[in-house]
């Protein structure tokens, strides 16, 4: 089978996370970069990944790489790829791009450049004008330091883009952000969990789909899955097999609770859609009312932080408030992103460990309390993601 380079992108502070995800799924060789993480593999690669990273962006299939120290350069070097393995004459072909530390600073400039020379390229080949009327090859181009990267984007929208949540909150919670906190964390199926601020229900929603075993992507099509250069069969095959691999054995409660019934029934709604609404418990609950007999369970939660309810005094509140229901939690770990450097101080106590994250552009901490570990696993559990 034909063998390709791959990048799975992902935000700022995940690259371990998501070469985590593709060890697991076969893919152990990597190159980490910012952002990036880069891998060989044959065109399996490309539906298994699509349909089970849970962290990654998107997926990004390399056409070439050159030096670009200027148009000339940039617009010859496109040109000469070849294209044509991959998008059909008929196919759209977008262009997006970024540029950082090169010459070539003016993305829209070079974005109409390189549309331009893929074009010039596979008129001559088809020998023909492009209609752009058929399937979707959405190309990415990446200067970096006046070198140029060119992919095909396989994944089309962004992966977190997992086909359940048709409506969210206020300052929704990214997918792949909610499931790379499960990940950072020690929770596993076999522990209780506890979202006490859950919006829309993306954590515990990403946890249930965890816990089923069940493909984040399976609700999704992608752009390549229409790509002739990739056989069908692959994608059938592969979602075949997410659907085999589901797991629905019983697992410890998934608990989600909010103080507004209006975003409640937008989390139900959800759940309902991703197909774990019958392992989540959801609760219209006041946080100063948070309690459970549980023991050795993970809360995780992205509690509300000022910056996105222009209310910074009563996001305080609520964290003083979370802190005194939780003080007694000795077996329980908490998992707890904030936009604030200052949380430690309204929460009375100094987090066992801290990880830089940007939920969107807005720099956040995520700050992890470890609480006893469960009898059973004093010697097995597996620690959060360095």
């Amino acid at each position: 089978m034909k063998q390709v380079t791959l990048t799975a992108t992902t935000a700022f502070g995940l690259e371990a996370v998501v070469g985590r995800e593709l060890a697991q799924l076969g893919y152990p060789e990597q190159q980490k970069a910012d952002g990036r993480v880069n891998f060989h593999a044959d065109l399996s690669a490309i539906p298994r990944c699509n349909l089970h990273l849970r962290v990654a962006n998107r997926l990004l299939l390399k056409i070439g790489e050159f030096p670009a120290p200027d148009f000339d350069a940039y617009f010859d070097g496109i040109r000469d790829l070849p294209w044509e393995e991959w998008i059909p004459a008929d196919a759209r072909f977008p262009v997006t791009g970024s540029s950082q530390k090169s010459q070539l600073h003016s993305v829209p400039a070079c974005q109409g450049m390189a549309k331009k020379a893929i074009a010039q390229r596979l008129e001559r080949v088809y020998d023909r004008t492009l209609p752009e009327t058929g399937i979707l090859c959405p190309v990415h181009f990446d200067l970096r330091h006046d070198t140029c990267s060119l992919y095909l984007n396989t994944s089309g929208d962004g992966l977190h883009k997992r086909g359940y949540r048709e409506q969210a909150g206020e300052a929704p919670l990214r997918e792949t952000l909610a499931a790379a906190l499960l990940q950072l964390s020690v929770w596993n199926r076999e522990r209780p969990l506890i979202d006490p601020f859950c919006g829309s229900g993306t954590i515990a929603i990403e946890a249930a789909l965890i816990a089923r075993n069940r493909a984040s992507g399976l609700l999704r099509g992608f752009a390549s899955e229409k790509w002739p250069a990739i056989p069908a069969e692959l994608w059938l095959q592969h979602r075949s097999e997410a659907i085999a691999g589901i797991n629905h054995g019983d697992c410890e409660p998934i608990l989600a609770s909010d103080i507004d019934p209006r975003v409640l029934r937008t989390a139900r709604d959800n759940a309902k859609r991703a197909g774990v609404d019958d392992i989540i418990h959801f609760q219209q609950q006041d946080v100063a009312s948070l309690s459970t007999k549980r023991k050795y369970g993970c809360l995780v939660t992205n509690p509300p932080y000022g910056q996105r309810l222009n209310d910074v005094q009563q996001a305080q509140e609520l964290w003083t408030t979370l802190a005194r229901v939780t003080q007694d939690w000795t077996t329980w770990s908490q998992f707890i992103l904030v936009g604030s450097r200052e949380f430690e101080r309204f929460y009375g106590r100094k987090a066992t460990r801290r990880r830089k994250l940007y939920n969107g552009t807005l720099e956040c901490t995520f700050y992890q309390f470890l609480g006893d570990k469960p009898p059973a696993m004093d010697r097995t559990e597996t620690r959060p993601v360095s």
